[in-house]
């Protein structure tokens, strides 16, 4: 057995991850590995881990091998288990095609929130088709310090809450999950958006994601702030048969986000890889014991 472990390191717009490609699933990585491996200090550092796995040898992605060849084993900072991150499938397909496992064009991901289209363009931007939000009805308020906000429920496979403020520092210092309520309206915890205007279909936004914290950029979480932007200017796709696109700054760089008459959201925006190494086996192993 080799006592080494590849791994590599990248981000979209400077929302990062470590990448471990593990086709065969033969890597343990429980949740106490994955926050070790994403630790700043003492570990490699990211946001979150991207495990590579191809679908055929994952239980979770078996279903999806026919469509999908690769599965994106999404994990948060702190080792949990997450649906899908819109950042992570473009890192994920950046990958793929540093490795030689797929050229440019289209190609399909399998995620725990169901297969995504990406397309790998020339000019070195991805585009994922991350599906269709859905607005689940009930208000929704989020609170930070003394101030309280409306928010607007989007579930882009993973919950968020979007709410409109005047300004970004009304976010406070986001080290903590924003309280938000009814508790019931997310009984597994949220993701938090807060957002200004720019200026026409241009939005900015900063973010607590569940289980990372503030991150540089959030891509379900620009989807949902586009979608609910959008029903905010009164602007429904569905309704008026036109795709509504919308300018979303993150703290890490810029997202463009189109709303299709069908419901279909695409996010186009850059994906690095900065690094590549070697993880130490016997460290890793030490982790899981």
């Amino acid at each position: 057995m080799s006592t080494r472990i590849a791994f590599l390191k990248g981000h979209g717009t400077e929302n990062d991850f470590v990448i471990v490609p593990d086709p065969e699933n033969a890597i343990d990585l429980p949740p106490s590995a994955v926050a070790a491996l994403c630790d700043r200090r003492a570990g490699i550092g990211g946001d979150g881990l991207l495990h590579v796995v191809r679908s055929a040898a994952h239980p979770e992605a078996k279903e999806m091998a026919a469509e999908a060849e690769w599965f994106m084993d999404y994990r948060n900072g702190d080792g949990s288990i997450a649906e899908m991150c819109g950042n992570g499938v473009r890192v994920f397909a950046r990958y793929l095609q540093r490795a030689e496992h797929v050229g440019e064009g289209d190609l399909a991901v399998a995620t725990r929130g169901g297969v995504k289209r990406v397309h790998l363009a020339k000019d070195g931007d991805v585009t994922v088709g991350m599906g269709k939000a859905r607005l689940p009805e009930g208000e929704v308020t989020v609170s930070v310090g003394e101030r309280s906000w409306p928010a607007r429920n989007v579930n882009m496979g993973n919950p968020h809450a979007v709410a409109f403020v005047e300004d970004l520092a009304h976010a406070g210092d986001l080290l903590a999950p924003p309280p938000f309520s009814p508790a019931s309206a997310y009984p597994d915890g949220v993701n938090v958006e807060f957002v200004v205007d720019r200026g026409p279909r241009h939005v900015a936004l900063r973010v607590h994601e569940r289980g990372a914290g503030e991150t540089r950029s959030c891509g379900t979480g620009a989807c949902a702030v586009a979608v609910a932007t959008a029903r905010r200017d009164g602007a429904d796709p569905a309704v008026t048969g036109t795709p509504a696109t919308y300018t979303v700054d993150v703290p890490g760089g810029t997202l463009v986000i189109t709303e299709l008459p069908d419901g279909e959201i695409e996010m186009t925006g850059p994906a690095v890889i900065v690094a590549e190494g070697e993880i130490d086996a016997d460290w890793l192993a030490s982790l899981a014991g």
